[in-house]
């Protein structure tokens, strides 16, 4: 089969087509070239990351997830993490459930690094405007208000975000309530998002604290082509700067509500704009939660060089390298669980 694939190639050699030259004179109008000074303000800065890994066998999934924050004030380093391991009946939407899992521990550890430590500043992973407009997956059932069950254990995770809670406490109540029927994973998967969410409002309310750093992204908002901002400016700009800033309300992106807290998430409004920031490195995308203005934007820019290396913020890198959980570390972390389940595919290897 392999060597189908390699007469396949040679026959499409040079056909994947580069970004179209109209796009790329647009340019110009588009990004500024701009030599980035190092911020002389002094202020502290945290960063996060998460990570989840999972291990499918025939009568289960054994999932482990983490998030890591690294603190930076007074010249020195802070590290604290938190982790959890444990196993899922399998189900299509265990990808989303994982990734809602890590998005909660890791919102649990940017709010503990703002206020147990009162940084200026905390640089979260990935995007929260798209976290945002994603879809809440589309479990069977859906839960209606008047299911009393489910209120109940919604008010207890509001109750429970007036203390810091180093687990996801949605996990807990499922077990508290010893729900074990066919819908316990619509069930996981509901409060865990309703979770998210909340613990989301509480750490927007810090919003002019929060930079979102985003290595890939797959919008179009500026160039308004099939082929993402970031790769064209990525592709046909070197120098350090700065792209074209632009604003959106999530309002204007999602007509359905929200599970909870619906209007406090409408009216948020965001400024998103790419960056380099050293000549030929990567172009990254950065979230405002708020709108800034050009002045606003510009410092922190310049807080961003301040602790960056090659390019991108070092926290964030270093965060990023710690967390990381691979398929070893599931194999290894098997071992020492004495799980010795089939995986279904013993006779391929």
């Amino acid at each position: 089969m392999l060597n189908s694939l390699y007469i396949e190639a040679s026959k499409k050699k040079n056909s994947i087509k580069n970004i179209d030259m109209k796009i790329k004179s647009t340019i110009p109008n588009k990004w500024e070239d701009i030599k980035i000074k190092q911020s002389y303000k002094n202020f502290s800065l945290a960063a996060g990351d998460g990570s989840y890994n999972k291990k499918k066998y025939i009568s289960f999934t054994l999932y482990a997830v983490g998030c890591e924050s690294i603190i930076y004030s007074n010249n020195k380093l802070i590290k604290i993490d938190t982790a959890e391991i444990d196993s899922l009946h399998h189900n299509e939407f265990t990808e989303d459930l994982l990734r809602t899992f890590m998005e909660i521990l890791e919102i649990k550890y940017a709010i503990k690094s703002i206020k147990d430590f009162q940084v200026d500043y905390y640089l979260y992973d990935g995007s929260l405007y798209g976290d945002l407009i994603r879809p809440f997956p589309n479990t069977n059932p859906i839960f209606e208000k008047e299911d009393e069950l489910l209120n109940n254990m919604v008010k207890k995770i509001q109750k429970n975000l007036k203390y810091f809670d180093s687990k996801i406490y949605s996990l807990k109540l499922i077990k508290d309530y010893s729900i074990h029927n066919p819908k316990q994973f619509d069930y996981t998967l509901f409060l865990s998002s309703i979770e998210k969410l909340l613990l989301l409002k509480n750490l927007l309310n810090n919003n002019k604290k929060i930079i979102t750093i985003s290595k890939t992204s797959t919008n179009h908002d500026i160039f308004k082509s099939n082929i993402p901002d970031i790769a064209v400016f990525d592709r046909y700009t070197k120098k350090s700067g700065i792209s074209n800033i632009i604003y959106k309300k999530v309002l204007n992106e999602i007509k359905n509500e929200f599970l909870i807290e619906d209007k406090f998430f409408k009216n948020l409004e965001f400024t998103i704009f790419y960056l380099r920031l050293e000549d030929n490195k990567n172009v990254i995308k950065v979230e405002l939660p708020y709108k800034a203005n050009k002045k606003e934007v510009l410092d922190i820019i310049e807080k961003l060089k301040k602790y960056s290396a090659d390019g991108y913020p070092y926290l964030l890198k270093k965060a990023h390298k710690e967390v990381a959980i691979s398929n070893k570390n599931m194999d290894e972390l098997a071992l020492m669980m004495n799980i010795y389940e089939k995986i279904g595919r013993e006779m391929l290897e």
